[in-house]
């Protein structure tokens, strides 16, 4: 798979920078599984990409290595805190187990380890009893490792992709061809966004969804009017979708709690005489703000706009039914369209 030169090329490097008399483009090709044409290949693209790579005569040939002083450019030193900060966020990266980038990232942790004085190390096993940093729910990127090579060298290249999509929400999985724009991690989970040639405009793709995609000759350019700020400003989540204004009332149990965090960019709060709290949101869409006033239950209630408050009525009607004992028949839902591929 041509997605693979980017996962290639990066482990080329891993090697390189662990090997003591580098690598010779035999052994680079014995690596890749490749020719060694095309092991040359990827030795001339990292050069052209800055890498300071070099050629050294051996009796077996050129042996690839790094300059001497390559080492040398990280900028150094790092404090003891900064390095202490790096090795707490560890499990920060988890999510990215299995990808061709959290190898080097395991690597970056080791050195770090190693680093650090066995005083220190004692001090952060402490800190680490009680402090733990958990990103839930999560997926398995590991297996989608291929997919996630090919889209990010796409998005690098500005070069199309030909996709195999299946939407959540539908039965029927479609073919597009897309533009990926950025790779977007929110949440968990993984998303690029990019023009559709099948919609005509900028969509969000969830990148599990994706069955089946190829790596097209077919350059794009960026659309200079395109801001990733811009796009998801108004999104409660990932959704894209009209304009709405949402205004909530919270119980006075749930006031202080609700309160503390900034659920929205547009978050409005105002408290009320009663000890409830008022928050006023523009949000694109629907779905995912009803979702989130349906998980605070009875401690929430929709004030505007009525077709919300409809919405979280029928859900909670559907509910009762269900809890008194009526097996329920499950139907496709009616979605709103939306500009968020995982539910169009």
């Amino acid at each position: 798979m041509r997605g693979d030169q980017l996962s290639r090329q990066w482990r080329i490097l891993r090697q390189i920078e662990v090997s003591k008399n580098g690598l010779t483009a035999a052994e680079i090709a014995e690596l890749g599984s490749v020719s060694h044409r095309t092991a040359y290949r990827d030795l001339d693209d990292l050069q052209l990409a800055g890498f300071p790579l070099f050629a050294e005569k051996s009796e077996k040939g050129n042996r690839w290595k790094f300059v001497d002083t390559y080492q040398f450019k990280v900028p150094q030193p790092f404090t003891f805190t900064e390095l202490m900060a790096l090795h707490l966020s560890k499990d920060l990266f988890r999510v990215f187990k299995g990808t061709v980038f959290f190898e080097s990232l395991e690597s970056l942790f080791d050195k770090v380890r190693s680093t650090l004085p066995p005083q220190t190390l004692a001090y952060l096993d402490r800190i680490q009893s009680t402090f733990h940093m958990g990103i839930k729910p999560y997926k398995d990127y590991g297996k989608f490792r291929e997919i996630i090579n090919t889209v990010n060298q796409a998005a690098i290249e500005c070069r199309r992709l030909e996709v195999l999509y299946k939407s959540l929400r539908r039965k029927k999985e479609t073919h597009r061809k897309i533009d990926p724009y950025k790779i977007w991690f929110f949440e968990g989970t993984i998303y690029i966004i990019g023009f559709c040639h099948l919609r005509n405009e900028v969509r969000t793709f969830v990148i599990d969804r994706i069955k089946l995609l190829s790596l097209l000759d077919e350059k794009f350019e960026l659309s200079c009017d395109f801001d990733i700020n811009e796009y998801t400003k108004h999104c409660f989540k990932v959704m894209q979708d009209d304009l709405h204004t949402v205004k909530i009332r919270i119980s006075p149990a749930w006031a202080r709690y609700i309160g503390e965090k900034i659920w929205h960019e547009s978050q409005k709060s105002r408290k009320l005489s009663d000890g409830s709290l008022e928050l006023v949101f523009q949000v694109a869409g629907l779905d995912e703000i009803k979702q989130w006033i349906m998980s605070l239950g009875p401690e929430a209630y929709v004030e505007e706009p009525k077709r919300l408050r409809d919405m979280v009525k029928a859900d909670l009607k559907k509910a009762m039914i269900q809890y008194e004992g009526i097996r329920p028949v499950y139907q496709e839902p009616v979605m709103q369209e939306s500009r968020v591929d995982y539910a169009s």
